[in-house]
């Protein structure tokens, strides 16, 4: 229980520092100073949970993250799941917390959907997004995966690589699907914008729950082949 609590507790951070930034400062990419602080704030979220609860949960903090582990062999089916529960409801906590604190505030959204994901940067193709959220899915999954090998010799700078990594994935990412690569950041900000009559994240919803779960997924075989050809 306590591997879920810490996976609860490092999402809703993530979402509320990385999404809460983006809501703040803004993603359009002409406005450089808010694009590179938003993917900073989503990459040093992970650095800081890394060091607080990895060496309890191993801080997945993404449902894509975990089922690159699953598949590759790291987690039982039954912590899998429990482990994507957690991260959604505290997605939705962040989320939560993040529009009341902005609600209470009086302070203005400059994303109007609580830092939700979007295709406005792939011109609203579907397939284009698909494709974006794949291939940055599957870069991330594939670092964390090799980062976290028992076979990796990285001391503690384990959590430094993947949130740079995260970072990088981000400023490459933002100004096209609003970088997801973790369903369980897409869902948060989309339903809690729903609720405050915002209907448009819902629209594209599925893509940042279907791409991030085939990325995740060729990363893992990619990942198990590599490292067994290594042996």
């Amino acid at each position: 229980m306590k591997k879920y609590i810490a996976e609860f507790i490092g999402t809703a951070v993530l979402v509320t520092f990385g999404c809460g930034t983006a809501m703040l400062v803004g993603c359009d990419p002409a406005q450089g100073t808010g694009y590179l602080l938003t993917a900073l704030a989503f990459g040093l979220s992970i650095v800081a949970e890394a060091y607080c609860i990895g060496n309890i949960s191993g801080c997945h903090v993404n449902p894509a993250v975990s089922l690159g582990v699953f598949v590759s062999g790291g987690m039982s089916a039954k912590d899998f799941i429990g482990y994507v529960i957690a991260q959604i409801a505290g997605a939705l906590c962040g989320s939560a917390l993040t529009a009341a604190i902005f609600t209470m505030g009086g302070v203005k959204d400059m994303t109007g959907a609580f830092g939700s994901n979007g295709l406005a940067g792939v011109s609203g193709s579907s397939a284009a997004g698909m494709l974006v959220e794949i291939v940055l899915t599957f870069v991330f999954v594939l670092t964390v995966l090799g980062v976290t090998s028992k076979k990796a010799n990285h001391g503690s700078f384990g959590g430094l690589i993947i949130g740079l990594t995260l970072t990088l994935i981000h400023i490459f990412g933002i100004g096209l699907t609003g970088t997801s690569v973790n369903p369980a950041r897409s869902i948060g900000p989309a339903v809690i914008a729903m609720f405050n009559g915002n209907m448009a994240p819902m629209s594209s919803l599925w893509v940042f729950i279907c791409a991030p779960i085939i990325g995740a997924s060729i990363a893992a075989v990619v990942y198990k082949f590599l490292e067994t050809e290594k042996n």
